[in-house]
């Protein structure tokens, strides 16, 4: 019985004493990764990124249609023209960065 309150009482301490360094760890790396997402030169690498994969499934999708021709369902012309209008306005994106 003593050996499994030691063994209960480890484990309460080990459990609170690691949440706080896994609290604060956690915190440390939450702070890194939004600096690092603020970075202007990492948001620019994305949004250039984003703009290139558009560009390309625009192609993808003229080359496709034109050997499939109607066959297309309206439902994906639809999805790759509100994409290709999105990638065009020059404003802000869903996340209010722009492509600077």
């Amino acid at each position: 019985m003593r050996y499994r309150l030691t063994f209960v009482a480890g484990l309460a301490l080990g459990y609170v004493l690691g949440t706080r360094a896994g609290r604060e760890r956690y915190e440390k790396l939450k702070k890194s990764a939004r600096e690092f997402s603020q970075n202007p030169a990492v948001r620019n690498t994305v949004e250039s990124a984003t703009q290139q994969g558009r560009d390309v499934a625009g192609k993808a999708f003229h080359s496709v249609s034109e050997k499939v021709g109607d066959r297309v369902p309206d439902s994906v012309t639809d999805r790759v023209r509100s994409l290709r209008e999105r990638g065009q306005g020059g404003g802000e994106d869903d996340w209010g960065t722009t492509n600077t």
